[in-house]
């Protein structure tokens, strides 16, 4: 049975879960296996589960980062298409899909898939093609309907707008006969390199899983916590400790050292007076004498405490800010496979939780745990010293502190990490609901989602609840070990003969451990998983760094260069990693200044990974690039990239205001800004904007359309006056009009410059002077367009015409 209100939505943004491929497809609903395989055959899904590592049981990762732009909307549709309702809303589901996934999706996923299960589809996009399928179409134009009706009404009653929708349609319909690529977005690069370095991943992952089964065939059920019976970090602790500076470090500990002496000190001091009061009734000039001493020691202990206290913050402060510093400068020389390979959340985390506990928790904890240390080390001390017979009861006493410690820091430390374990999960689903609640109040799952809250936060008061009880355990048995320690000292101070101010004094020592040593313990296991935070960071600062200098200094490169856009091209070769295959075999080409080159080739051809050479984002081991006569090799990376542009297939903007995402270094007048916007045909919208260049930019760009955000990066690119400019399939996620404005932008103002398109449509460099086809990484075919078409057998010529 159906509800007849019954909604499913796919939104223009993909929404996912961090989840199973599955999981985000039923999204809560039960799996049926038949209509599962029905939905992602319509929506040509099972190409790319097939390359996933653990088919559609693999984890996407926070907002589906292990994905593509393409992958992700079609499992946002599947979930639409998978739910059993009665209307479904499927926002331009076609944005990000070549023309022949959209087809498919089209005609296998809402022609059949839809009217089979007679469902009602609302269907907003771009596609102009697909009007003559609708039963119903609604024109929009500036937030209001411009027209409605069957598309036989509107070409009767507005004959103007179905000629322009005609125009455009035919424009779309010689594209798909053209359009060389029919599976490429379901196999793109960065899927194929994630595949690979996720199967690796797996590869290691399972290694490790039967190293823990061979722990467990000799530990049975103890496994866990002997795995979890770790000693202290010690180099972790080193490492922190140097990060604030060896001078910081040693003032630390000898104003830590000479403070407590001092404290030692003046207790000494009093007990001696005391005594001595008692004993001889001194006078007038005795008690001046013990007053100045007393004095004295106070003040040196204020001063000192106060010497401390800023040693320590400032050590913290010091190691924070040169590990961030180092972490920082790790994550912005890093090579671009760390990115591909590296979920963006762990990246974050770094920055954030990791970060938070070296500023905020770990000074604090340190400076605790060093204070309660040498507490407890001076009442020890003073209680030997004043009752020497003590020590014969402290090695059974230490003993059985030692094994209380060892037994609560390894407890202690698991309890930690599971209490930060199940929080990790509860804030992930918090902002995985406040992202998608749109798509969840469209589903109607609020109470689905409230009731995982629930339970993830359950969970998590779970695990906070042991660890407090754990706590508690051990401050019981502390209290029992200064029960010990004070009735041991009270003997010892019978059976002997001291001093009645030292035997006072060892006894207030003897009751106030109890508590020295209670902190020495939590301390220390809190201390023991704060530096889990210094590791993580330290396992990036090991991360291999991109060559930034390069051999050149930046003062031999020319102001200007490049100026002409000259490139060659001399025996490439590139891999993305060492130990991987080359994904470009010995690539020779010519590019005189000034012209338009065309890049084709199938997936996994190796266009792409030519972009990235450009700009040394892969490993050059042979061969080299040329540009007007510099190797860029030998460049500074930062004085490579400045110099060139790139318009990528998804737009980049940056949260600030327009100015900044045109002019991020502020080196250009507002009149070439407008000019920019001008060419891009952007300036009367911007003009519109309150603020106009200073009109805010959100998040990645969120307040623009897709096509707005590439005609941005359009102008942004004529703002650098770059000689070469890059365009790596630019043209795939956007709409029919906002095409003709960038083709036309690039045939017009960037006339006099190289330009060098990654084609997605064929269309797109049928008017390049020189067409680069690529195969398996190796450069197959290099000449015009009319040689290349007159060779009937070539590549380039076949691709063209395979859909005629």
């Amino acid at each position: 049975s159906r509800n007849r209100y019954s909604v499913a939505y796919a939104a223009q943004k993909p929404w996912l879960l961090n989840a199973t491929v599955e999981e985000n497809i039923t999204f809560g609903s039960p799996f049926n296996k038949q209509r599962y395989k029905a939905v992602t055959d319509a929506c040509s899904l099972q190409p790319d589960i097939d390359l996933l590592p653990f088919g559609d049981q693999t984890e996407i990762g926070e907002r589906g980062i292990n994905l593509s732009g393409g992958q992700r909307q079609r499992i946002c549709v599947a979930r639409a298409l998978y739910q059993n309702t009665n209307i479904v809303f499927l926002d331009d589901p076609f944005s990000a899909l070549d023309i022949h996934l959209s087809d498919h999706l089209m005609q296998e996923g809402i022609l059949k898939f839809l009217q089979d299960d007679k469902r009602t589809l609302v269907l907003v996009t771009h596609k102009l093609q697909y009007l003559t399928h609708a039963d119903w179409i609604i024109a929009m134009k500036d937030g209001s309907v411009l027209r409605e009706g069957t598309l036989k009404d509107i070409q009767t009653k507005d004959v103007e707008l179905y000629e322009h929708w005609k125009t455009l349609m035919n424009r779309q319909d010689q594209e798909l006969e053209k359009d060389m690529e029919a599976d490429q977005t379901t196999l793109e690069r960065k899927t194929l390199r994630r595949a690979m370095y996720s199967r690796e991943a797996k590869a290691q992952m399972e290694d490790e899983d039967e190293e823990e089964e061979e722990e467990e065939d000799e530990d049975d059920n103890m496994s866990t916590v002997m795995r979890l019976r770790t000693k202290m970090p010690w180099k972790t602790c080193w490492r922190y400790l140097t990060s604030g500076g060896f001078f910081l470090l040693f003032l630390m500990i000898f104003s830590k050292l000479l403070k407590h002496s001092v404290i030692v000190a003046i207790d000494y001091w009093l007990a001696t007076w005391t005594s001595e009061y008692s004993i001889n009734n001194s006078g007038k000039a005795d008690q001046t004498y013990y007053v100045a001493g007393f004095s004295i020691l106070c003040g040196a202990g204020i001063f000192l405490c106060l010497v401390t206290s800023l040693t320590v913050e400032w050590m913290g402060l010091t190691a924070a800010k040169n590990l961030h510093h180092n972490l920082l400068n790790k994550i912005i020389l890093g090579p671009i496979r760390f990115f591909d390979t590296t979920p963006l959340g762990l990246i974050l985390n770094r920055f954030s939780a990791d970060t938070n506990i070296i500023d905020q928790h770990i000074p604090p904890t340190l400076e605790s745990l060093t204070r309660s240390t040498l507490l407890c080390l001076s009442a020890i001390g003073m209680i030997s010293y004043a009752t020497p017979v003590f020590l014969v009861a402290l090695v059974p006493l230490g003993v059985a502190f030692y094994f209380i410690q060892k037994y609560f820091r390894v407890a202690s430390k698991d309890l930690q990490e599971l209490d930060d374990s199940t929080q990790l999960p509860l804030l992930c689903h918090f902002s995985e609901t406040a992202e998608g609640l749109t798509t969840i109040r469209a589903f109607r799952h609020e109470t689905r989602f409230k009731q995982r809250m629930l339970e993830l936060t359950d969970t998590n008061n779970i695990a906070y609840l042991f660890l407090s009880a754990a706590n508690r355990w051990l401050e019981v048995r502390t209290d029992y070990l200064g029960a010990c320690i004070v009735l041991t000292a009270s003997i010892a101070s019978i059976s002997g003969s001291s001093n009645s101010g030292l035997v006072g004094l060892g006894l207030l020592y003897a009751l106030t451990i109890t508590n020295y040593l209670n902190w020495v313990v939590r301390n220390l296991a809190d201390l023991e998983v704060q530096m889990g935070a210094v590791k993580k960071v330290n396992s990036f600062l090991t991360m291999e760094s991109e060559n930034y200098e390069g051999t050149m200094d930046p003062s031999q490169v020319p102001e200007h260069w490049p100026q002409e856009g000259e490139i060659k091209i001399h025996d490439l070769c590139v891999r993305y990693e060492n130990n991987l295959k080359p994904v470009l075999k010995h690539v020779k080409a010519y590019i005189k200044p000034g012209q338009k080159v065309g890049i084709c080739g199938r997936t996994g051809s190796g266009k792409s990974s030519l972009s990235l050479a450009f700009f040394r984002m892969v490993d050059i081991f042979d061969g080299k690039i040329v540009i007007d006569g510099i190797d860029i090799s030998k460049l500074p990376l930062h004085t490579l990239r400045s110099r060139l542009s790139i318009i990528l297939q998804d737009p980049i903007l940056f949260s600030g205001s327009i100015r900044f995402n045109l002019d991020p270094e502020c080196k250009c007048t507002d009149d070439r800004l407008w000019e920019a916007l001008e060419i891009a045909q952007l300036k009367n919208m911007v003009k519109s904007l309150p603020g106009g260049l200073d009109a805010v930019v959100t998040e990645g760009g969120e307040n623009f359309s897709v096509g707005q955000r590439q005609l941005f990066c359009l102008a942004r690119a004529f703002v650098r006056k770059s000689s070469i400019l890059i365009m790596d399939e630019a043209t795939a996620s956007i709409d029919m009009a906002t095409e003709n404005i960038l083709q036309k932008v690039v045939m017009t103002a960037f006339a006099d410059r190289t330009v060098v398109t990654i084609a997605h449509r064929v269309s797109s460099i049928l008017d390049a002077g020189l067409v680069l086809v690529f195969s398996e990484g190796i450069l197959v075919e290099c000449d015009t367009v009319p040689n290349l078409l007159a060779h009937k057998n070539g590549l380039f010529s076949t691709l063209v015409m395979t859909n005629k």
